[in-house]
């Protein structure tokens, strides 16, 4: 990575605005069901405190309209206060006189959360004036929200344009392990892409398929390179304005592609009714009825699937292989993870479902990195710039 990082600046009584990435899920109560984001943040935290900085953390939450009590950041600031084993105060506001004094009696070591920061529409609309607003807390900037980084939002971009930005920890690791894996794989190289459509994964296919020595395509968007080659594809998810582009790549990709074979069908769909009112069969991908739907990989494809895995040197996994939320069709899935999980490559899981499902399947301490961005590690893996990423200091 050819960004400054922590290391390379001095923070010691500086006052160090970071962002992070505390877009929590929470219940009905407030109370959050998976701090992964905010754990994944701490290694930064506890070295500016050991570091003696003031620490100023900027985060949003949700998609509020205006200042929205449902959004406040106060259970993040309580719970991440009993992780650290200090206080994080949550300020009242992330601008304005209050916040301003507020900062200004911060003692070496301390930290502080601001309040949500989309509260303002001018966050995401990377106001000038806003982003200097937040930018005049502090003397430094870090950016350790790899989740946001490909927003150009006033916490993520702006600020770096008033204030020397830096990568946290998170954002270092996040880059090394996807840039690695693309750019230094240990071969071979296995990309498993699966999720709903093929549209979501058109640039990360057309960057991959000239890197990897084999791409694996299951879920969703599978039935639209089985309908590609010519199968009755039945009920199945299908992304007709796709299909041309799903024969092209099938005709140019010197045979690198995995498809299923096999796969599991059904006659309802779980979320109308439940799978409790699914009936399930496993049938060849070349014998799907035209009123049944496929829901998952077959056992045939799992072996296949899981046998590349193995074999691999490394293997980056962005999409699940069907409907996993479903205990009826998250076998694919779970295979693939255990797969992953047994196998001696190193294992990069690409955020959102994917690495929702490593996590609740019990998985996640197997693979060697989870990212904690899913739109941020698409188009990463896309090779699109991240603007999060671009406006930090080059080494």
């Amino acid at each position: 990575m050819n960004k400054k990082t922590i290391e390379d600046i001095e923070v010691k009584g500086k006052r160090v605005l970071a962002r992070v990435d505390f877009n929590v899920p929470q219940d009905e109560t407030g109370a959050i069901t998976d701090d992964t984001r905010v754990t994944a943040a701490l290694p930064t935290i506890q070295y500016l405190i050991s570091q003696g900085a003031k620490t100023i953390l900027v985060s949003h939450l949700g998609r509020p309209k205006g200042v929205t009590p449902k959004y406040t950041l106060k259970p993040v600031a309580e719970h991440l206060s009993k992780l650290l084993g200090k206080e994080v105060a949550l300020l009242p506001d992330c601008i304005g006189d209050e916040v301003v004094n507020a900062v200004a009696n911060l003692q070496d070591g301390d930290v502080v959360l601001l309040e949500n920061v989309r509260f303002y529409p001018e966050e995401e609309g990377n106001d000038p004036a806003f982003a200097e607003k937040l930018a005049s807390l502090a003397e430094v900037y870090v950016n350790d929200a790899f989740g946001t980084a490909h927003r150009a939002h006033a916490s993520t971009e702006g600020v770096a344009h008033h204030l020397p930005g830096v990568a946290g920890y998170l954002m270092q690791k996040e880059l090394d392990y996807l840039g690695g894996a693309l750019t230094e794989p240990k071969r071979p190289f296995v990309a498993i892409l699966g999720g709903a459509k093929v549209k979501d994964k058109i640039g990360v296919i057309q960057q991959l398929i000239h890197k990897v020595d084999t791409l694996i395509i299951g879920g969703g968007m599978a039935y639209t390179f089985l309908k590609a080659q010519g199968n009755e594809i039945g009920k199945s998810l299908l992304d007709a304005k796709n299909l041309e582009f799903c024969q092209e790549v099938l005709a140019n990709s010197d045979g690198k592609i995995l498809l299923p074979e096999d796969v599991v069908i059904t006659n309802a769909n779980p979320f109308d009714g439940g799978e409790e009112a699914c009936e399930t069969k496993v049938v060849s991908t070349s014998a799907i009825p035209a009123d049944w739907e496929g829901a998952d990989i077959g056992p045939a494809t799992i072996a296949k699937f899981s046998a590349a895995v193995k074999s691999a040197g490394t293997v980056v996994w962005n999409g699940p292989m069907g409907i996993f939320e479903f205990s009826k069709f998250a076998n694919g899935t779970r295979s693939v993870a255990e797969a992953l999980a047994e196998s001696e490559a190193i294992t990069v899981i690409g955020g959102g479902d994917s690495a929702a499902a490593v996590q609740q399947m019990g998985f996640g301490d197997a693979m060697t990195h989870i990212s904690t961005g899913g739109g941020a590690s698409l188009e990463f893996l896309e090779g699109k710039p991240l603007p999060g990423v671009v406006a930090l200091q080059d080494k």
